[in-house]
């Protein structure tokens, strides 16, 4: 995921489930596989509303956007120019784990948090980590985080206030205290 301007963005790789260095018929592959999961006319559920026919909608056009970039070599080396470059513009103050952040609970939200040295925070919450394939559940006084895929991710955050990022690093399935004090 690339973070710009406080909002977070998957990459095309990510849209279409490859890893970057995959070849062209992975990527052909994964697409199939992908547009035939969301297209508009495979979607029969007759209980759909508007909000997630609207949902997925988009899914289809981001998939369709993905593979018109990385399906062609020319625009895939230019994407790829153009994510390195995101990335080197995204400068990472330190690479924080989950055990490192501080979790509120306010009823339909979870929210992570973590001490900038600026005085300001870091956040993310249970939606934004939805986004990236992760899910939280409340057991009590734990939050359980679950990642949808068995290999480790990263999510950059940026600051609420100064323009210092840290890179959140997710391994697997974890359980964290919820703050109590807050």
């Amino acid at each position: 995921m690339i973070s710009n301007s406080n909002l977070f963005h998957k990459t095309h790789y990510e849209i279409l489930g490859v890893k970057e260095d995959a070849n062209l018929e992975e990527v052909r592959k994964a697409y199939r596989s992908a547009i035939l999961c969301f297209h508009p006319d495979k979607q029969q559920n007759a209980s759909d509303t508007s909000s997630s026919e609207s949902i997925t909608e988009n899914k289809f056009l981001d998939i369709q956007r993905a593979w018109e970039t990385i399906g062609n070599p020319r625009s895939r080396a230019l994407y790829d120019a153009e994510l390195l470059t995101l990335r080197q513009d995204a400068a990472i103050s330190e690479d924080v784990s989950l055990d490192d952040l501080t979790v509120q609970d306010s009823g339909n939200i979870i929210e992570l948090s973590y001490p900038c040295r600026c005085g300001d925070y870091y956040f993310i919450d249970s939606f934004e980590l939805a986004e990236t394939g992760c899910s939280i559940s409340r057991d009590g006084e734990m939050v359980s985080l679950l990642t949808s895929k068995s290999l480790p991710t990263s999510v950059v955050l940026p600051c609420g206030s100064c323009s210092l990022k840290v890179r959140l690093l997710i391994n697997g399935n974890s359980r964290l205290p919820i703050d109590v004090h807050l």
